[in-house]
């Protein structure tokens, strides 16, 4: 009898560690991203063989084309040569390995299940969902499971359930400030299906562009486009590709301000007279619609009920962001307006506009979306507000009964580190909002501002950051280990590049490119432990427009430089350590010697590369303070003394090594800096 309760006691806790948050499950090998809400795994195996085969009965085209895109990048990872390549090919005789049961065809829209169970055996793989969109998301699941042995391929035998913690889970890509063609869109469309993400939020009107074909206002392209636009069958294509993968596509045309393309092609409805020319520098500038004519909204009517017609989800953007008021303080004819009108400011104006706006979106079965800007008292709660200033403002709407969209802390074009996204929780646990409030918290979405990237490096700026994000909108609150993330996004950033992503592959390269085709080594070596400065600190170092080349090292350097990043982990374990580990010792140490050596190597590499002179002072700091670590690390297991000289020495090096060259910045200063403040104090 006691042996029979502790064989059930040894059951009881194996099943619980196996269904446990990932948080806690730090030597689990599935390199899965998001992780599931439920997963009980085995050590056993589904053998994959020529023979796999896979069966559904609903019918539906996205299902087929979900189906038969699987098979195939099944058959591309493994090189297997299926003989059932498209799914439905067994006769009712005959029992598929792989089968996938549907109670309906989903609808690509906010709040639709997405939900799923996958079940595998040693004999058979089962997908069962609501929708088809639920099965989409457990394929995608499936196929980062795949593993390899010395046998062959194969899949490890799994129950998980699984569904998402947010609604929205977008990417914002903006297309104006630099345009990207269609092929991008499209990959970065595959991208977010990969990592279960449900909204591309289509930035297509600025200041430096307007980037849809109008039939009605054709010069909108026509002066205001650079003839770098979509037309509305690519439109309609891209649509069709996202819905194929449960993605929705919500655009944003930005009105009144960041409207000087639309000014361009149309300057009578300006709020200041002039021509107007597409702006090709970064900023907030003054162009903006005039509220109070109704030309205005003559003109949108027009265009947002053409635009409604090409963009079939129910959300359409506004912006409304950044009208700094200019024209408005100094045109005469407004300031008379809001006086009659009683319009104490700027803000009650564009109050104003905004419901002009909304009564023309509502006659097109429209929901509003707009950024901070767009709140004001008048605004029914119909609307929904996307917060880009921070959580208080995201509270404060929420509490107010608003539907919020949050991206303060997901601009991932601040070339900020991934777990500052991962950590950033759209729903802390001591927000100030009730359990009925917070279901007004619809998401998150990440933006990707375009004025530092071109079609060659915004994969780099987005991915694999991305798929960190993804897993904090998809995944339980306590799944936020970050060491476990960073060794789980490793992989999915490899996997990634099956859908034509070029974050990894483009480095190479660029590295010819600027080494003009030399040896690029060391030119790598320094770019692994750079990264771009932060925030917009790039434009107020070196004035870039939209003619600036986006070809120099700043370029290839990408946010979280892993090199640099594990430096600093390894010096933080060998300083919280007690006692002397001479282990951690030599790897600090010969890491030092390479980045020391790697100077005179580069240093031929820039001789030949006229576009690397920029990069030189980098090079040695990156040397100089290499050669302070050692002489500091040596100090620091008694091998060496403290001197006065190289205090000043390592203050100096320090000091300099902290400026940035060439709109760079040296990451692994910090951890020097902590050898230096650990021996001297």
């Amino acid at each position: 009898m006691l042996n029979k309760k502790i064989v059930l006691l040894v059951f009881l806790i194996t099943t619980l560690f196996s269904t446990i948050g990932y948080a806690q499950m730090t030597n689990s090998n599935l390199s899965l991203m998001p992780y599931p809400k439920s997963i009980q795994v085995t050590n056993s195996k589904f053998r994959l063989t020529e023979n796999f085969s896979l069966q559904y009965i609903l019918q539906g085209e996205r299902l087929y084309k979900m189906s038969n895109r699987f098979l195939n990048r099944l058959a591309k990872r493994t090189g297997l040569f299926l003989k059932f390549p498209f799914a439905n090919q067994l006769d009712k005789t005959q029992k598929p390995e792989m089968f996938i049961k549907v109670e309906r065809i989903g609808n690509v829209k906010l709040g639709e299940d997405e939900s799923y169970r996958l079940s595998i055996t040693k004999d058979d793989i089962g997908i069962d969902a609501k929708t088809d969109i639920g099965v989409l998301r457990g394929l995608e699941t499936l196929l980062q499971l795949l593993k390899a042995d010395e046998k062959g391929y194969y899949f490890p035998v799994v129950e998980i359930e699984d569904s998402p913690r947010f609604p929205w889970r977008g990417l914002l890509i903006d297309v104006c400030r630099h345009f990207m063609p269609v092929e991008v869109i499209k990959r970065n469309i595959d991208g977010m299906a990969a990592v279960k993400m449900n909204v591309l939020h289509w930035h297509l009107s600025e200041d430096q562009g307007f980037r849809v074909e109008s039939k009605i206002f054709p010069k909108l392209t026509e002066l205001g486009s650079d003839g770098l636009f979509y037309t509305q069958e690519q439109i309609k294509e891209i649509i069709q590709y996202a819905d194929d993968r449960g993605i929705r596509v919500v655009p944003e045309f930005d009105v009144p301000g960041h409207a000087t393309a639309i000014l361009t092609a149309y300057p009578e409805l300006a709020s200041a007279p002039g021509l107007y020319k597409i702006e090709r520098n970064w900023g907030i500038f003054d162009p903006t619609l005039n509220p109070i004519i109704d030309e205005t909204y003559e003109f949108l009517d027009k265009l947002f009920k053409e635009m409604s017609g090409l963009f079939p989800d129910e959300y359409f953007h506004i912006g409304v962001d950044e009208n700094n008021g200019k024209q408005w303080d100094a045109n005469k004819e407004i300031q008379k307006f809001m006086k009659d009108n009683d319009l104490a400011d700027n803000h009650a104006l564009q109050g104003y506009f905004n419901n002009r706006v909304l009564k023309i979106l509502t006659k097109y079965n429209k929901k509003m979306i707009g950024w901070d800007e767009i709140f004001h008292p008048s605004m029914p709660t119909s609307i929904v507000i996307q917060s880009w200033i921070g959580k208080e403002s995201l509270v404060d709407a929420a509490q107010k009964g608003y539907q919020v969209i949050l991206s303060n802390g997901y601009y991932i074009d601040l070339i900020q580190p991934t777990d500052f996204h991962y950590l950033n929780d759209p729903l802390p646990m001591d927000i100030n909002l009730s359990e009925n409030q917070k279901k007004f918290i619809l998401g998150v979405e990440a933006t990707m501002w375009a004025e530092m990237i071109s079609p060659e490096t915004i994969d780099s700026r987005i991915w694999p950051i991305t798929a960190a994000i993804a897993e904090r909108l998809w995944s339980p609150q306590d799944i936020n280990n970050v060491e476990e993330m960073y060794k789980r996004l490793e992989t999915v950033s490899f996997e990634l590049e099956e859908h034509g992503l070029t974050h990894i592959k483009n480095k190479g390269m660029m590295l010819r490119r600027l080494t003009n085709n030399n040896e690029t080594n060391s030119l790598e070596t320094l770019a692994s432990v750079i990264e771009p400065v932060k925030i917009y600190k790039r434009n107020s170092l070196r004035k870039q427009t939209q003619q600036t080349p986006l070809t120099r090292v700043v370029d290839v350097a990408t946010a979280d430089a892993k090199a640099a990043r594990e430096f600093r982990n390894l010096v933080d374990s060998f300083l919280a350590d007690d006692k002397l580990d001479l282990r951690k010792y030599s790897q600090i140490a010969e890491q030092l010697l390479s980045w020391k050596v790697n100077y005179e190597k580069l240093e031929k590499v820039i001789a030949k590369s006229p576009i690397l002179f920029e990069i030189r002072p980098m090079s040695e700091n990156l040397k100089n303070i290499s050669v302070i670590g050692l002489q500091l690390l040596n100090v620091q297991i008694g091998k060496n003394k403290l001197t006065k000289d190289l205090i000043l020495k390592s203050n100096e090096i320090i000091s300099l090594a902290k400026e940035p060259v060439a709109q760079t910045e040296l990451m692994i200063v910090s951890a020097i800096e902590k050898l230096f403040k650990s021996i001297s104090e």
